[in-house]
């Protein structure tokens, strides 16, 4: 008796930890953590010799992954049943006719997902593709799919492309198109045919990405062209700009909702109001005019450094006698440049080597120059 029950009690524990596994399984397949990404343990990576290169065929690629997870996926079920049926074989799971009413409905359903599954697996590979969704909606762009999947990956393969987001839920902006994917579907929407909307942000304390916190903006894609419905695509706020700078047409913010600047151009802001309280610096008469900056060679050298912090022989600052050759962004960014990048919070009170002649100075020591 005492020797039965103990059995059974270890047989519930390895029923336990195996569901707990599996479960663990399940969810990593279906939201890929960063280690299992970079251990290779994704469907895209398992595939890759059938899947082929994403950058030289990208519409082909998307294709098939999508339907590789519509296919791996459905087999979860199914693969939980026939691993609980060897982890328990008392409970005889591969003998349908002694199944309890639960385990029949589980059988059941497993099965039936799993076909379902590889019946649109083989219903989208028919006609080389020609059912996939991608396909269909690649055609509603007013030729066939198969020369509008080629101008996409024409574009796809250039350098100059906008990406943000995870790996396999990325949002990619070429010259002509706006594209979002998951691991179901890919959302195409051609950018002369749509208008962009910021519909929310949110607003994280800590973030992988950053250990100062990060927004996200989430934009509604509305197409023109009836039969391609609106998406949504969330991204940065960091990565913002640089989508406004791709995108043609302009992004509506009909609400008025702030996006954040990036750390660099919230320090450029307080760098030029500091430097702006800062005593101004008159040039030597006689002097000739500042030559442009040698950092853009755009506009003309407008900041000079002296030092205002400390006695001229104390502190650790040092005066610098260079002839005025920045100007004050350039300046800020070679600040900033020299700072601990992971501590922005001090960068205002952190002092910086001269670029020229090395000698020390913070930032009550720079001044601009009196036109």
């Amino acid at each position: 008796m005492i020797y039965k029950v103990a059995n059974e009690i270890d047989m519930a524990s390895e029923e336990f930890v195996f569901t707990a596994l599996y479960f663990i399984l399940v969810i990593c397949l279906l939201v890929t953590p960063t280690e299992f990404r970079a251990a290779g343990l994704t469907i895209e990576n398992l595939l890759s010799s059938w899947l082929g290169m994403e950058d030289m065929k990208f519409v082909e690629y998307q294709i098939k992954k999508t339907a590789a997870h519509v296919l791996v996926h459905s087999t979860l079920p199914l693969g939980y049943y026939i691993g609980f049926g060897f982890v328990s074989p008392d409970r005889n799971l591969f003998l349908p006719w002694q199944l309890t009413l639960p385990w029949l409905m589980f059988l059941c359903l497993s099965v039936c997902v799993f076909a379902l599954g590889l019946s649109l697996f083989l219903f989208w590979r028919t006609n080389h593709w020609d059912r996939h969704p991608i396909a269909r909606s690649l055609s509603y762009h007013g030729n066939a799919w198969r020369s509008v999947a080629a101008s996409v990956n024409t574009e796809f393969r250039r350098i100059d492309k906008f990406q943000s987001g995870p790996e396999g839920r990325r949002t990619y902006v070429t010259d002509s198109w706006i594209i979002k994917t998951s691991p179901y579907a890919v959302k195409i929407a051609q950018q002369h045919d749509c208008h962009m909307n910021i519909l929310s942000t949110e607003e994280h304390a800590i973030s992988h990405e950053s250990s100062t916190g990060a927004q996200f903006v989430t934009l509604n894609v509305i197409s023109l062209n009836e039969n391609i419905p609106d998406f949504e695509i969330r991204l940065n706020a960091l990565d913002y700009k640089d989508l406004k700078d791709k995108v043609s047409s302009p992004v509506v913010n009909a609400r008025n909702i702030v996006i954040q600047q990036s750390i660099a151009e919230r320090f450029l802001v307080a760098f030029r109001s500091q430097v702006d309280a800062n005593p101004n610096y008159s040039l030597p008469q006689g002097s000739p005019a500042p030559e442009n900056c040698i950092g853009c060679l755009q506009v003309p050298s407008n900041v000079k450094l002296i030092k205002r912090c400390d006695n001229t022989e104390t502190g650790d600052c040092v005066q610098c006698y260079c002839r005025p050759m920045w100007c004050c962004d350039c300046m800020c960014k070679w600040f900033a440049s020299r700072q601990t990048q992971t501590q922005p919070e001090n960068w205002m009170s952190g002092k910086s080597p001269c670029p020229t002649c090395r000698s020390v100075f913070c930032m009550l020591d720079i001044s601009h120059i009196d036109s």
